[in-house]
């Protein structure tokens, strides 16, 4: 089964570029034909377009929640997620670019998509290249997260 990883954020607006820190730790350990590994500064419809045609999906990334204490790492299937919101005013969001893929009769979108999310009070907009003392602490229980959906992956098939 074919698995893309996707880091999405944008490293130079600081604990947004979570989800690009964590893939690029992923790299290091990651050697597998079956799993790619990339980053995103991206969402909705374009977001769709860098998932079409694998059979699973991982999607990392920021995720501003009220309830969760910063840095804190969850899974949450695509389900249950109600929204991801696109860097772009003009798009839409992941699950609504699905959903209009599908009614188009899209048939290659992953059965499988999950979010390993790093939760935040807020994500700040601010232009820095590094991660807050939290959200860095981070980055090493989402890559075991992710290793373990990984590992969880390959016994399913």
């Amino acid at each position: 089964m074919k698995t893309i990883v996707l880091g999405v954020g944008n490293l130079i607006l600081g604990d947004d570029g979570v989800g690009i820190h964590v893939v690029n730790e992923l790299k290091k350990q990651i050697n597998d034909p079956d799993v790619t590994l990339d980053e995103a500064i991206t969402g909705g419809m374009n977001l769709l377009d860098l998932i079409i045609g694998y059979d699973r999906a991982i999607i990392i990334d920021a995720v501003k929640s009220k309830d969760a204490e910063n840095g804190e790492v969850k899974r949450i299937p695509l389900s249950d997620f109600n929204t991801m919101h696109s860097c772009n005013p003009h798009d839409v969001s992941l699950i609504e670019a699905i959903e209009m893929a599908k009614k188009m009769g899209e048939t290659r979108i992953p059965k499988d998509i999950i979010i390993i999310g790093i939760m935040m009070k807020e994500i700040p907009c601010e232009f820095r290249e590094k991660l807050s003392k939290d959200i860095a602490a981070a980055v090493p229980n989402a890559v075991e997260l992710t290793l373990n959906e990984i590992k969880k992956i390959k016994l399913d098939i």
